[in-house]
């Protein structure tokens, strides 16, 4: 029987950040026999019907850390394909003693620019590291295996925005000093001052007090430069709502650091919305004027003037473009056949 084990946070179809791992773990089952989760908590009937949720939380650290390598030692006992990490280095950690030795081999998915020292130490213990581009992983290793991002693309229908005046520019994702919304901020008004009719819609959790922080600090900025209702700054949105939120915008503008790609820019893709980027490691999905420099509000300023002088009939063009690069390289049927080679070839 052909298994695997997989190792994640939380198992929730409403969870801002980890939903969209359930689309990845589907498509997964539908290639082996069983997938067996290990997570911290998992939400009854989320998974198909040849997976098992095991969870293994506790009232502290150690405690969730023996209930794991209990309910890991118990699933190596019918050897899997091998134990996946997914995004919490942690795990891997956790895993590859108790793995390794059986002959299981660790694989670790990690996407993200900050390099901790669990990460350093899981890299070191795992027989393979996966991620969206080799650049998305943020330490020199000639393990990194690049398989593209895992978008579900089903979820998201190719439409264009109803005609209205101006230009709406949407920013998802968490209020993190990472996503480099006061660059964002300062270029709206820069456009403003140009004569270019834009409005800014942002949404995303703040899940920590740094993030909350910040928040505030955006909305402090936003209120210095008279922005007024032109930049809004909202709470995150149900990932149901997203397709909806895509139809609605005109683009999406994303000034993450560089480093690993955010999910949301493939996902806008899927819905055909084109992109402004500023990561380098969108190269290969924006390979034109569509990127500008992170630290540059007008940079920014003159990518969406450019934008806004696109009829509709080049911008669709655009959208319908960055969804057949998705299909082709970062969809979740394309993540799960490389994740499993990889996991049969370590």
């Amino acid at each position: 029987m052909r298994k695997l084990v997989f190792v994640t946070q939380q198992v929730d179809p409403e969870h801002p950040a980890l939903a969209a791992t359930i689309p990845k773990i589907a498509a997964l089952a539908r290639r082996l026999d069983e997938v067996v989760v290990l997570a911290d908590s998992a939400v009854p009937g989320a998974l198909p019907a040849n997976c098992r949720a095991r969870t293994f939380g506790a009232g502290s650290k150690a405690g969730r850390g023996l209930r794991f390598e209990r309910a890991l030692a118990g699933e190596l006992r019918e050897r899997p394909l091998g134990v996946v990490a997914h995004m919490a280095p942690v795990f891997a950690v956790l895993a590859a003693p108790v793995a390794r030795p059986l002959g299981v081999p660790v694989v670790l998915w990690y996407t993200h620019w900050h390099a901790s020292p669990t990460l350093w130490v899981a890299a070191r213990l795992v027989n393979a590291i996966v991620s969206v581009d080799r650049r998305s992983f943020p330490l020199d290793s000639s393990n990194v295996y690049a398989i593209g991002h895992g978008i579900d693309v089903s979820e998201f229908e190719c439409v264009s925005p109803e005609p209205h005046d101006g230009l709406t520019a949407l920013v998802l994702g968490r209020y993190s000093e990472a996503k480099g919304l006061d660059v964002v901020l300062l270029a709206i008004r820069l456009a403003l001052d140009r004569g270019l009719g834009v409005r800014l819609e942002a949404h995303g959790p703040a899940l920590n007090d740094a993030e909350r922080a910040q928040r505030v600090e955006l909305e402090r900025l936003a209120a210095e430069l008279g922005l007024g209702e032109c930049a809004v700054l909202g709470d995150a949105v149900p990932r149901r709502e997203l397709p909806a939120l895509f139809a609605r915008s005109d683009v999406l503008v994303n000034n993450m650091r560089p480093g690993a790609p955010d999910k949301v820019v493939y996902e806008a893709a899927a819905s055909c919305l084109p992109v402004l980027a500023s990561n380098p490691v969108f190269d290969s999905l924006l390979p034109g004027d569509e990127r500008f420099d992170r630290d540059d509000p007008a940079a920014l300023a003159d990518a969406l003037a450019r934008f806004a002088e696109l009829d509709p009939a080049a911008r669709a063009e655009r959208g319908r473009a960055l969804r057949e690069h998705v299909e082709r390289e970062h969809s979740v049927e394309h993540w799960a056949e490389r994740l499993i080679d990889v996991v049969e070839r370590a």
